[in-house]
């Protein structure tokens, strides 16, 4: 009974106090920045920090009245990465001249503003399951959009993924991973059965009928345009591995795992062989030190000076603002963590990388905790998508795999996945209010009412 209380209690004050600690680290790292680089404690300086305590005190306080119960590690691990990103884009941008810090900034701005508006809008998960086969429909429309002329920004670092704002730019793929992840939960918490019995069986594998299995392909089918027709191996990477990892945890069948497998290597090995984006991809990946690769247009140059920047920083790191990370093509965004690992070391690396791992573990713990199936499937979900973007980005920096264009969560810029991934933390953090909160007060009127019926 005492463990039941412990894990009942809201623990909004530790939550606080971590999050000041993350707000003096991403602080502190835009100070270092600032001394390494001759420049002075100006008032942009002084305003940036008091924003980014601003809009993470929104959060928190939020969380007091509306989830209160909510996971207290989850939200001052996403302040450290995000202020970290800022702290680097900034260093970055000083360098290059550029102003993709600002712009940062209102996204981010944007980002904790849609989270909270979450947070205070969505009283309970469970309602997301009324809009699954609507989330369907919107994922696959925000798929296309890219594709839809005059509002499509083109061929972008060859992929079709962009639409144009006026004159922001989005790629309207980070919020439909959103949208699959709400259908998936939706459909197999309620299909499972049917799934599971319906159907031929092969073998030890109980196949469902096509019917059952429709809506399903659908997306599946729509991810795989991604691919072919928006030349974004990333993101079709993540679409197929979300729907895997859903249909495996609902069904607890290794043979959805075997198929899945098998399905992406015939379907890589026809990609290979068909689309020539994925042919230069891949061979580029395979001969990345070749000389003649390295200088070929759309080459292995940018890994190569990755690889060779994280060399240099070895194990401590030359120092935030002491190294030269602007010599690497796009090493604000796609490589911004080959910038981290030159300038913070193997040892600052490992420590993002071990805070990418908190968000996850404490995601599928928010799962294991939730009673209801499609709160589980939700949150196993989300917080798999942090953890294969992060593999497919970070696999590819360090070339453990083909370099995709999938962004770092939080750290790198962009706005469109800075907006997706704060949603994808509200979520998480409501799904967990659940989970940890009294089983009285998280009951539905339902269970209340079945409650208050005596047994026959």
């Amino acid at each position: 009974m005492s463990q039941l209380m412990t894990v009942s209690k809201p623990r909004r004050n530790i939550e606080l106090l971590l999050l000041l600690l993350a707000l003096a680290m991403g602080i502190m790292a835009n100070a270092l920045v600032n001394l390494n680089l001759g420049r002075t404690f100006d008032r942009d300086f002084y305003i940036q920090a008091a924003v980014l305590a601003g809009l993470s005190l929104a959060v928190h306080i939020s969380l007091r009245f509306r989830a209160k119960y909510a996971d207290p590690v989850i939200l001052p691990v996403v302040v450290a990465l995000n202020g970290l990103g800022l702290a680097m884009i900034h260093r970055l941008d000083i360098v290059s001249g550029d102003n993709a810090g600002e712009r940062q900034w209102l996204w981010t701005g944007l980002a904790v503003a849609a989270a909270i508006a979450v947070l205070w809008t969505l009283k309970d998960h469970r309602i997301l399951r009324r809009y699954t086969y609507i989330s369907l429909v919107l994922s696959v429309v925000l798929l296309l959009l890219p594709l839809v002329p005059g509002i499509s920004a083109g061929d972008v670092n060859g992929a079709t993924v962009w639409i144009k704002l006026g004159p922001f730019t989005f790629q309207p793929g980070e919020i439909a991973k959103i949208t699959l992840a709400i259908f998936f939960a939706g459909y197999l918490s309620s299909n499972r059965d049917l799934i599971l019995l319906a159907g031929k069986k092969i073998g030890r594998l109980q196949l469902p009928r096509l019917r059952d299995l429709g809506p399903m392909l659908v997306a599946w089918i729509a991810s795989v345009g991604v691919l072919v027709f928006q030349h974004d191996l990333g993101t079709s990477v993540l679409f197929f591995g979300l729907f895997m990892v859903l249909i495996y945890v609902a069904t607890s069948r290794i043979g959805w795992v075997v198929i899945g497998i098998v399905l992406m290597a015939v379907g890589g090995f026809a990609a290979y062989k068909i689309f020539s984006h994925v042919t230069r991809r891949i061979d580029t990946w395979i001969n990345a030190l070749d000389p003649q690769y390295i200088g070929a247009s759309g080459g292995s140059f940018q890994v190569v000076e990755g690889l060779f920047g994280m060399a240099n920083g070895g194990l401590l790191g030359t120092g935030l603002g002491e190294g030269s990370p602007d010599t690497v093509p796009l090493a604000n965004s796609d490589m911004i963590i080959a910038s981290i690992g030159e300038e913070l070391g193997l040892v600052g690396l490992f420590a993002v990388v071990c805070l990418y791992a908190l968000i996850i573990a404490r995601g599928f713990r928010a799962a294991l905790g939730t009673r209801d199936s499609f709160g589980k499937l939700l949150a196993v979900g989300l917080a798999f998508s942090f953890a294969l973007q992060c593999f497919v980005i970070i696999g590819g920096v360090t070339r453990l795999i083909p370099l995709t264009g999938l962004t770092t969560p939080f750290l790198a810029a962009g706005g469109s996945s800075l907006l997706a991934n704060w949603i994808i933390v509200a979520l998480i953090l409501r799904i967990s209010d659940a989970a940890r909160r009294p089983a009285e007060s998280s009951a539905t009127p339902d269970d209340q009412r079945r409650k208050e019926v005596p047994a026959s």
